[in-house]
């Protein structure tokens, strides 16, 4: 019985070895067909080639344009201040509210102003009544023709004509001396009294001016006391309410026009040869991302900022519809006549990873990446700078394939 145990325990000894010996062939088997496969796989990937189309770079003249960025300013900006001094009555406009050139748009109370003409002008009428002129006439041209100086005149005359008689009888021994003394007083005094009113006359004339002069401040006083619109544009700031009592020189609104807007850019200084006045302009804003801002060049500063190497350049931009705003930021495009060679490429062959664009180059019956540096933008093609020689042929890539560095190439038309 033992005999029979140890055989049986024996025989199943055998069969499990055996089994792990047959499980462990069938395995190492498989590893070596799947090990196989995959090279094979590999093999069969690297020698497949990528179907791409070939450009070849080849230069070709482009016209030069200054890209440059800016502000956008007012054409005009006015802080409009009250010349006289007065509370305020009313105010008529405010802040973005358009107004037109002589508009009115602060209402100053004129009651104090309106009785100093009065007073003014009452003084010019008493002037005149001195002076023997009607309140609507002419002024007085000669001093003769005023009648205080007339009369005087009138008594000069008759105290000369008995000055002169008596003078002739006293030397004719045939009046006393007494009467020819007081004829000669007569006549001094009545040239004393001429000369008087003419100057009187004069002083009357002098006042006259005066008080005419006066009465034209005065009026214009009245006149300021209703502030008005220098010019035409919109309200940006408004510093003055209703019952407020200003002084002169008091600011009540500040007014900017903005039809046309001014831009103001930074050329470099390399670029001073290639922008005139003149000059059309393009511009777009943030704001308005789907379309552009034309105008002209209008002035060109002389000199250049040391600091940043660039010159100013102003233009005006029409604005009718008030969509620009003062100080927005502005990238301007100004098409020059300075033209060079170039290397341009489809904007296909590009590719963007990571900040850096690339180029294929086909090189043989192989694909190398290649780092580009991009310069301007025309159409649907980009302008290569630096990465790409004349001649050499760029590879883009057709529908359904993937360019890779290293990778053979089938070029098709």
């Amino acid at each position: 019985m033992a005999d029979e145990a140890n055989r049986g325990n024996h025989s199943a000894g055998l069969q499990l070895a055996l089994t792990a010996i047959i499980f462990h062939l069938i395995a190492f088997n498989v590893s070596c067909s799947k090990g196989a496969s995959g090279k094979h796989v590999d093999a069969a990937s690297a020698a497949k080639p990528v179907t791409a189309r070939v450009i070849q770079a080849n230069p070709r003249a482009v016209r030069r344009n200054v890209e440059s960025v800016g502000s956008l300013f007012p054409l005009e900006e006015v802080t409009v201040s009250s010349e006289v001094e007065g509370k305020v009555d009313q105010v008529l406009v405010d802040v973005g509210d358009r107004v037109s050139a002589g508009q009115a748009i602060v209402k100053v109370s004129p009651t104090e102003l309106q009785l100093s003409l009065d007073q003014q002008r009452a003084s010019m009428r008493q002037a005149r009544a001195r002076l023997g002129l009607p309140e609507d006439g002419e002024d007085l041209k000669d001093v003769r023709a005023a009648a205080e100086v007339k009369k005087a005149a009138a008594d000069l005359a008759d105290a000369e004509q008995k000055y002169q008689r008596a003078k002739s009888l006293f030397e004719q021994g045939l009046v006393p001396k007494q009467s020819f003394d007081e004829a000669e007083s007569r006549y001094n005094a009545s040239r004393a009294a001429y000369d008087l009113a003419v100057q009187t006359i004069e002083n009357l004339r002098a006042q006259l001016v005066q008080s005419r002069a006066s009465s034209q401040l005065a009026q214009k006083k009245v006149n300021d006391a209703v502030i008005r619109a220098p010019f035409a544009g919109q309200v940006k700031e408004r510093t003055v309410t209703q019952g407020q009592y200003l002084k002169v020189q008091t600011p009540v609104m500040v007014i900017v026009n903005v039809n046309p807007i001014r831009v103001r850019l930074k050329v470099p200084e390399k670029m001073a040869s290639w922008v005139r006045t003149g000059q059309d302009v393009t511009v777009s804003v943030e704001a308005y991302a789907d379309r552009t801002f034309t105008g002209k060049i209008t002035r060109i500063n002389p000199s250049v900022d040391q600091q940043t190497r660039s010159f100013e350049v102003e233009a005006l931009i029409e604005n009718r519809d008030g969509l620009l705003k003062p100080g927005f930021f502005v990238k301007a495009r100004i098409p020059s006549s300075y033209s060079e060679n170039a290397l341009f490429v489809p904007q296909d062959a590009l590719l963007y990873v990571y900040g850096v664009y690339k180029v294929f180059v086909v090189e043989g019956n192989t694909l190398k990446e290649r780092e580009v540096k991009i310069g301007e933008r025309v159409g649907d093609e980009v302008e290569i700078i630096e990465g790409v020689k004349e001649g050499e042929r760029i590879a883009l890539a057709v529908k359904g394939q993937e360019l890779k560095d290293g990778a053979p190439v089938e070029i098709v038309p």
